[in-house]
């Protein structure tokens, strides 16, 4: 059956840890193997694992990806460029957001400069479909940030997947995938330089990488299966209500769509209209599978369907409410929010501004999507001059650490 109703006791059986201990252990291997033979590692595993013939160039630089760029009709190339915009602009917003910070304290100032990372690695998947999309909203954040170096990774890329690091200010291409990949950005292989932060969505191999070399560099989440909550009550269009279901079902067998609905007789409407439009679906056999593992569910009390909303933590949450701004103002925890029929998920992955890279699997809770704000550091800075007070209680707290060279040099401040 597709899109199952359970009841809210059932919700729980319905979340699974991204990652097997099977996977972890796996891309460790191969990590630590790109780790100590560099780029020699990386080809082989591409190669045995699909990427790569051999034959082909595995590093593009600027100059191919620009010729892949000229290649594209000129509408696919504005395309992109509006793209790369929208995107562009949203995260430069963010950049003003912040500021840079001067105060007085005890003895003198003191504050915080902003400082963007030397290098970022980021990857896109490059699976059934190419996912320009993916380097955009990597690669031209990472550029809106300040980041002086910016490379791409992603397996047997399609011309728009090159054109897109092209739009997006991207140094150089390396055309692999999986654990390999991430190895290669974190440590460094042959041309490949080693990055300080490395984002993008991957599959589990990606994921599991990433996790592994997270204390060694900046991560920016570890992506699972991506996730759509609607949350409708009975006014809602099932129509747009199963399009949207459909358009996250379609990304791969483990995608999540769920329904929460305040209306009892919504998803029957849903499941109907699910039925009619994967006829005619391209991707139904995918769309068909994922729905089965996703569910409806029924909560006529808008506070528990928050609630709900809530436990879940979903990665996008689409609104179809007549006062969606109520359901936001009730549910803090969810990867990002689309308010109103007409601000569908999909315009979000495809560049109407907020980034489309955001936490899964309950990751909401404790983290935010990407932004320029993953490639930034804030560097404390503090310049005293007279410092006599704050010496002496720094000499104070030390002595009741047992820590006697820390409490003597605070004292050499004092007497200065």
């Amino acid at each position: 059956m597709i899109l199952p109703t359970i009841q809210p006791g059932d919700l729980k059986t319905h979340r699974a840890e991204p990652l097997g201990e099977s996977t972890l252990q796996a891309a460790a291997r191969i990590v630590e193997d790109v780790k100590q033979r560099g780029f020699a590692a990386v080809v082989e595993h591409s190669i045995r694992l699909g990427d790569t013939s051999g034959d082909e160039p595995l590093i593009l630089d600027k100059n191919a990806l620009e010729k892949a760029f000229l290649s594209l009709p000129e509408s696919d190339r504005a395309l992109l460029e509006r793209t790369r915009d929208r995107i562009q602009n949203f995260a430069l917003s963010q950049k003003k957001a912040l500021s840079e910070i001067a105060v007085p304290v005890g003895g003198g100032r003191a504050g915080h400069e902003v400082i963007p990372v030397e290098r970022a690695g980021c990857y896109a998947p490059g699976g059934r479909f190419p996912l320009p999309s993916s380097v955009l909203m990597t690669a031209v954040t990472a550029r809106a940030a300040g980041v002086r170096e910016v490379w791409v990774a992603s397996p047997r890329p399609a011309p728009v997947t090159l054109a897109a690091a092209h739009v997006a200010g991207a140094d150089a291409l390396l055309a692999v995938g999986g654990a390999q990949a991430i190895a290669a950005l974190a440590f460094g292989a042959g041309e490949v330089p080693a990055c300080d932060a490395i984002v993008g969505p991957g599959n589990r191999w990606v994921t599991a990488a990433k996790q592994y070399v997270a204390g060694l560099v900046t991560i920016d989440m570890l992506a699972g299966p991506s996730e759509l909550v609607v949350l409708a009550d009975g006014n809602a269009d099932p129509a747009l209500v199963a399009a949207d279901l459909l358009a996250q079902a379609e990304h791969d067998t483990d995608a999540l769509p769920v329904l929460v609905s305040l209306d009892s007789t919504l998803p029957d409407r849903v499941r109907a209209e699910l039925h009619r439009q994967l006829e005619t679906l391209p991707t139904h056999a995918t769309a068909r599978e994922s729905l089965s593992r996703g569910f409806a569910l029924v909560e006529p009390d808008i506070h528990k369907a928050c609630a709900i909303v809530e436990q879940i933590a979903p990665e996008h949450l689409q609104i179809l409410l007549p006062d969606p701004g109520f359901a936001a103002d009730h549910i803090r925890h969810a990867g990002a929010l689309f308010l109103g029929p007409k601000s569908a998920e999909v315009l979000g992955d495809y560049g109407a501004g907020p980034n489309h890279v955001l936490p899964t699997s309950r990751g909401a809770r404790s983290r935010a999507g990407l932004s320029i704000f993953t490639f930034l550091r804030i560097r404390t800075w503090m310049e005293l001059d007279n410092p006599a007070e704050v010496a002496r209680d720094a000499a104070a707290l030390a002595r009741l650490e047992g820590l006697e060279a820390h409490a003597r040099a605070a004292e050499m401040r004092a007497r200065q």
